[in-house]
């Protein structure tokens, strides 16, 4: 029997208030409202939370706080990667973000997704995964919505809406955002 969780991974519609999936939540509520709440100072404590809450990526991450995602295990991220202030992933699905890749302040990513009927709506949700790649930049109060695939070096104008695949090395804006030139030496 497949799991509510399982379902939840694989993009199929499931129940979000399944009890495994709530307790998951929690999980990850608390974990960031503890590096919400840590001082500067305490970076170690900081460091111990990020392995905690991401699934891969937690030992390089570079975050600044405060950070918001549903659950934090289905988060996947490569060697230095960046937050700034007040960014929120609702990984539902995967999110698997590259290298050296940068978020602006107030980013928002999203794999959360709601069926448009109605009665359907009531009693589940489904998502489709959101892959960035590495050496991307996406600029301050970005939303990226589910399913999107974002190629390497490729640059988000500030305040754009991503609903479809960027290519690799462009310069992207707008809403919906667009791929507005070529990234050139």
């Amino acid at each position: 029997m497949t799991s509510e969780r399982q379902k939840m991974l694989a993009g199929e519609p499931y129940d979000p208030v399944d009890a495994e999936l709530v307790a998951a939540r929690k999980r990850a509520r608390e974990l960031c409202q503890a590096l919400n709440t840590a001082p500067d100072g305490e970076r170690e404590e900081r460091r111990r939370i990020l392995r905690l809450l991401f699934a891969v990526g937690g030992d390089s991450v570079w975050m600044q706080p405060p950070f918001f995602c549903d659950y934090g295990s289905n988060i996947e991220l490569g060697e230095q990667v960046f937050f700034n202030f007040n960014c929120v992933v609702l990984d539902v699905c995967s999110v698997r973000i590259g290298s050296f890749t940068l978020f602006g302040p107030s980013v928002q990513i999203y794999t959360a997704m709601h069926p448009m009927n109605a009665e359907k709506r009531r009693k589940h949700e489904f998502g489709k995964p959101v892959e960035i790649g590495a050496d991307v930049w996406v600029g301050g109060a970005a939303v990226i919505l589910p399913g999107v695939h974002i190629g390497e070096r490729a640059v988000i104008g500030a305040g754009s809406v991503v609903t479809r695949d960027v290519p690799p090395g462009v310069f992207a804006a707008g809403n919906p955002c667009r791929v507005i030139r070529d990234i050139t030496e």
